[in-house]
């Protein structure tokens, strides 16, 4: 620190505020102590910095599932929101589901010194698991009986939007592709559009399951298909309505003009599905940084956090959708 001082021209003191992210240094002198700091690789003293604040400026993340879409586009949501805060994110996969598998994980993590815990939730794997004290938790995509904050996209308000759209386009009733048994959201998403097709006196058709693959979608979407009585499909997800509308093409059953379909998650490629994909956004930045910001706020005030954040979703209107034929006709 005192080798940069001397080539930076200033005193330790303002070295030290640069080092420490303070704020009361002009832009020239902490452009100047930055590229002091570079020509010498001077790298400040984390460990020393934590001893003296009380923070490690660390979040460890817990995740049960990499490989699906919501989970891989939160992680990256959480990862920017904490670095815009100045904090680095610890990774920890929990690869076996039980209570050992995830108090080893929070060990690790109190070892690697990290201030509070992400825990990525994406299925009913916590169930009967009781997460270790001693480190704050936000639990993402989750129940909310876990007893900590709880912060996810608004399921039920998507599944509700789609429903509905569906139905004043003048469709007797939506079939549901659902997701996975074992998932939080897909679970959430099929109960809001049971109880909606309920709520305007509508038949409830039978729930296919699919594993959120396109693969799994263009099987159940073969089903579909082959049924001239479903004109609306409410999809749980982007990649599953993939699939289907691949289906429906093979099948003989045009989309819209047959069958109307509405995704979940407004994936990047929807837009350039054909025919493009009516969907329900879900604004995975704002969930990423609700989670770390509720977690700061855990760490830095003695308020209790909210316990259960839900985060707006909104309907895409795209060319997936139509009035069924006879109204049209």
């Amino acid at each position: 620190m005192a080798d940069v001082a001397r080539l930076a021209g200033v005193s330790g003191q303002t070295v030290s505020r640069v080092a420490n992210g303070r704020q009361n240094v002009d832009a020239a002198t902490r452009a100047r102590v930055q590229d002091a700091m570079r020509q010498l690789g001077y790298r400040p003293n984390g460990a020393a910095r934590a001893l003296r604040s009380g923070e490690f400026r660390s979040i460890g993340v817990i995740v049960f599932e990499l490989s699906t879409f919501g989970t891989t586009r939160t992680l990256d949501a959480i990862a920017a929101a904490a670095t815009a805060r100045g904090y680095s994110v610890n990774l920890r996969p929990v690869l076996e589901v039980g209570q050992r598998a995830v108090t080893d994980a929070f060990d690790r993590l109190s070892e690697q010194a990290v201030d509070g815990v992400v825990v990525l939730n994406e299925a009913h794997v916590l169930d009967d698991v009781q997460l270790p004290t001693g480190l704050p938790v936000v639990v993402v995509d989750a129940s909310v009986h876990y007893g900590y904050p709880m912060v996810d996209a608004d399921q039920n308000q998507g599944a509700r939007l789609a429903t509905e759209h569906l139905l004043a386009l003048g469709h007797e009733t939506v079939w549901h592709l659902g997701g996975p048994w074992r998932s939080f959201a897909a679970e959430r998403r099929q109960q809001s559009w049971e109880q909606t097709l309920i709520e305007h006196g509508r038949p409830v058709p039978p729930v296919l399951h699919g594993d959120w693959s396109s693969t799994s979608g263009y099987e159940v979407g073969c089903q579909l298909a082959a049924n001239a009585d479903v004109t609306a499909v409410f999809v749980a997800n982007d990649q599953m309505a993939l699939g289907l509308l691949r289906a429906m093409h093979e099948c003989g059953r045009a989309v819209p003009d047959d069958v109307s379909v509405v995704g979940f998650d407004d994936m990047e490629e929807s837009a350039h599905f054909w025919p493009p994909l009516t969907t329900v956004r879900q604004t995975f930045a704002e969930i990423g940084r609700r989670s770390v910001d509720t977690l700061i706020a855990e760490l830095r005030t003695d308020e209790p956090p909210p316990a259960s954040i839900a985060v707006p979703t909104e309907l895409v209107l795209r060319l997936s959708t139509a009035p069924p034929r006879q109204r049209r006709d």
